[in-house]
């Protein structure tokens, strides 16, 4: 065994290497499966957990190997590099094929964890062959070990995942698995001929890498063509979401894989979505948008003449940008956001509210996702609601989109909760849109006067009216519940309502 310098650096690289990327896996699994499943802190727990509990088998396991560490060492790496580099286009590819998506998941995560967890006992071994102090291999091992945990947490969100992709992210770091194990052979003072069926196996593997790395984009164009059935026009990565397009005999809008809208029909929600509203308030001079990155819901509000300014409050750059400047996109939005009225801000809202308290509303659309994830709760929280009641100018209504009361009723009665707590009365309404089926909305006021002021003369709806209104605020049996819990902070009712509820429509 060699006891040089040089390669004792190696090796402590090795551990670096090994800990980076067997990290970037775990969150390449976690992110793809939040992507794919939803509920992101329900997803990177379980896969978290699986990966830590597969380690310790990994570690157990390595007991049981006894001679040539250094060639089970690269063959192992071998493996990493390959089942972590191809993981993403692997369960990119098996999602719209089987049935049993978290089987695959779970048993790649755990095939990698094992993986893992041989290579850190192995490498403590091959040092203490080089006759180093214990104390020292293990101080040096896990201080390298938790330097790899570092950079793949900065890294992951900062660049690989915006400015590579995910799939492009696992083979990037499974190149780098495979070239320590070619390195590591070439270093290795001893067994140098013993190395020649592992060097060839490891150049067969960085090609197989290298190749998919190349046609990355095409790989995931064809995954999600399968996945989404219609031709795929646009997709991206930004540094929130993955946006993709669609178009057949319709336009449709997915973010992480969830439908945003159907061009077909998107008429139906956003004219329900702003003109009860926009109906309820006297005063329409000084509007507020938060969310509605699609520029529709600010369309529909520049229906009306006396709108002065419209603040829309949107996380995600690259969205908004596509909604100003994509042609397809412009001409159902209306080119909404190039109108001089409209001022864009690309926040957090909830971050932005919080700093926003002096300017006042008259009416204040909510075009928020979901609440499918513990970050996107804390928007439908009395924190939230408390901030645009304080915004909120007398006279003027609030409304907020509120999922299905038909597929999710303890959902929408959660969030029609949450906003009473804060001091609102509220009129909850729903609509039928085809693509999405019932869907429901809460409007709020300072006062209990929910009557719609005559509509203006100029003004031509194709689905909403007064008589429709008063349609939509009738609920019928199936859509109603008794839940009056609030969706606070600390215990966010409301993600688990919606997780339970949505997981038996899918």
């Amino acid at each position: 065994m060699a006891k040089g310098k040089p390669f004792q650096i190696l090796l402590l690289i090795s551990v670096l290497v090994i800990s980076t990327c067997g990290l970037i896996y775990e969150l390449v699994a976690g992110t793809l499966s939040s992507y794919l499943l939803g509920d992101s802190v329900m997803q990177f727990s379980t896969v978290i957990g699986t990966y830590l509990f597969a380690m310790g088998i990994g570690s157990w396991l390595s007991k049981f190997i006894h001679q040539n560490l250094l060639s089970w060492f690269v063959r192992i790496e071998i493996l990493i590099g390959l089942f972590g580099g191809l993981s993403a286009v692997l369960l990119f590819m098996a999602f719209p094929l089987v049935s049993s998506f978290g089987v695959i998941l779970y048993s790649l995560v755990g095939i990698i964890g094992i993986l893992v967890g041989l290579e850190i006992p192995l490498l403590m071994r091959i040092f203490n062959e080089l006759e180093l102090d214990f104390t020292d291999i293990v101080s040096r091992v896990f201080t390298f070990d938790y330097l790899g945990a570092l950079l793949a947490s900065v890294a992951f969100p900062l660049l690989m995942v915006p400015y590579l992709g995910l799939i492009r992210t696992s083979l990037f770091f499974g190149i780098f698995n495979l070239l320590t194990a070619l390195i590591v052979t070439y270093f290795s003072p001893k067994n140098r001929t013993g190395f020649r069926t592992l060097r060839v196996s490891t150049v067969l593997s960085l090609i197989i890498l290298l190749v998919c790395f190349v046609l990355g984009e095409n790989l995931l164009r064809i995954s999600e063509s399968m996945f989404y059935g219609n031709k795929v026009v646009y997709s991206k990565n930004s540094v929130y979401q993955r946006i993709v397009i669609t178009l057949e005999s319709d336009l449709r809008l997915f973010l992480n894989g969830n439908l945003q809208f159907c061009s077909a029909d998107e008429y139906r929600y956003h004219e329900a979505l702003v003109h009860p509203a926009m109906h309820t308030t006297a005063a329409h001079r000084n509007i507020l948008v938060l969310g509605g990155g699609d520029g529709m819901a600010v369309r529909e509000l520049l229906h009306y003449p006396d709108v002065d300014s419209i603040t829309l409050v949107d996380l995600d750059p690259e969205l908004t940008s596509l909604f100003t400047t994509h042609p397809l996109l412009t001409k159902l939005n209306r080119h909404s956001f190039s109108n001089p009225k409209v001022k864009v801000i690309n926040q957090d809202a909830f971050l932005w509210t919080d700093k926003n308290q002096t300017r006042h509303y008259d009416a204040i659309v909510v075009d928020f996702p979901d609440p499918s994830s513990f970050a996107l709760g804390k928007l439908y929280t009395p924190t939230m609601y408390e901030r645009l009641y304080q915004i909120l100018k007398p006279g003027g209504s609030l409304v907020v989109q509120a999922t299905s009361p038909y597929f999710a009723p303890k959902s929408f009665a959660c969030i029609n909760s949450t906003i009473q707590s804060t001091g609102f009365f509220t009129q909850p309404y729903h609509c039928y849109v085809p693509s999405f089926g019932e869907w429901g909305f809460i409007l709020a006021k300072k006062s209990p006067d929910f009557s719609l002021a005559p509509p203006l003369s100029n003004q031509k709806f194709r689905f909403f009216s007064q008589e429709t209104f008063r349609q939509m605020t009738v609920f019928p049996a199936d859509m109603r519940s008794s839940v009056k819990d609030v969706n606070l902070l600390n215990n966010q009712f409301l993600v688990r309502y919606f997780e339970e509820e949505w997981s038996k429509v899918n």
